[in-house]
């Protein structure tokens, strides 16, 4: 019923910016909150942030006023967008809607 695919990772230099997107190919969001987290080795999955189905949103201190989650007007796709990128900000990225996970995207920022 739910099966969660991100895309949009990729290298980028530091001050760039990225879109990534988090589709359900199962079904609609629905009224489910939908949050990013994101992974770099040797390192615990911390959240990034995340969406209500009212949109309101809630980030973690070190992205705010940088990072910006949104649904798309398509029920089905969540974005995150990522503006003036910093090396730490790499790690793997993923979707998470409940139980379910994505299999992640990668971001990585170069000096």
């Amino acid at each position: 019923q739910v099966q969660l695919v991100e895309s949009g990772g990729d290298l980028v230099q530091s001050g760039g910016s990225l879109i990534l997107s988090c589709t359900n190919l199962g079904r609609q969001f629905g009224l489910y909150d939908v949050a990013w987290y994101r992974q770099v080795p040797g390192k615990e999955r911390e959240l990034v942030g995340k969406i209500t189905s009212e949109g309101l949103t809630e980030y973690r201190d070190s992205v705010k006023d940088r990072f910006t989650i949104s649904r798309g007007t398509t029920v089905n796709t969540v974005y995150l967008q990522m503006m003036n990128l910093k090396p730490e900000d790499g790690g793997m990225y993923y979707c998470n809607l409940g139980i379910h996970w994505g299999p992640g995207t990668q971001v990585s920022v170069s000096a």
